[in-house]
């Protein structure tokens, strides 16, 4: 399944091409009536976000585009930033539990474990993601209003 989204081409320079997502926010299933992500996205991004895309077909400043992101690449983004440090934390707390010499530092020691999982999760995730190739968004039409 490819996610395709519609934007606005804001700026080309240097050979790099800005794009400004056309949807306000959040995945507009539900025209904002669901879910809220669209109210919370609002509170926390008040200026439009514009995203670095490879430009396949030499789009130019205005242009209405659809950006296409890569089969994957989403949910690779998902297991490196959300479920590495997430299972390195709980790893991490279990074998705090375990080496406690006594019932007493038994929740220290878990705590403590915890986070050094949680550290060595984002750290590994951010290496990690810095030894991957970058497959940028690309446009892949031109959007026409029918």
């Amino acid at each position: 399944m490819t996610l395709e989204t519609r934007a606005v081409v804001m700026r080309v320079e240097a050979g790099k091409t800005f794009v400004e997502a056309a949807q306000a926010s959040g995945c507009g299933q539900c025209s904002g009536k669901g879910c809220g992500t669209g109210k919370l996205s609002r509170m926390f991004c008040s200026q439009p976000r514009q995203f670095q895309v490879d430009n396949t077909i030499d789009a130019s400043v205005g242009d209405r585009v659809v950006v296409s992101v890569a089969d994957g690449t989403v949910m690779r983004g998902i297991g490196l930033v959300y479920l590495m440090p997430l299972a390195l934390l709980v790893a991490g707390a279990a074998l705090g539990n375990v080496v406690a010499v006594t019932d007493g530092q038994r929740d220290g020691y878990a705590a403590a474990g915890a986070a050094f999982g949680l550290a060595v999760g984002f750290l590994l995730s951010r290496w990690l993601d810095s030894r991957q190739v970058r497959r940028l968004p690309r446009i892949v039409r031109q959007w026409r209003e029918d």
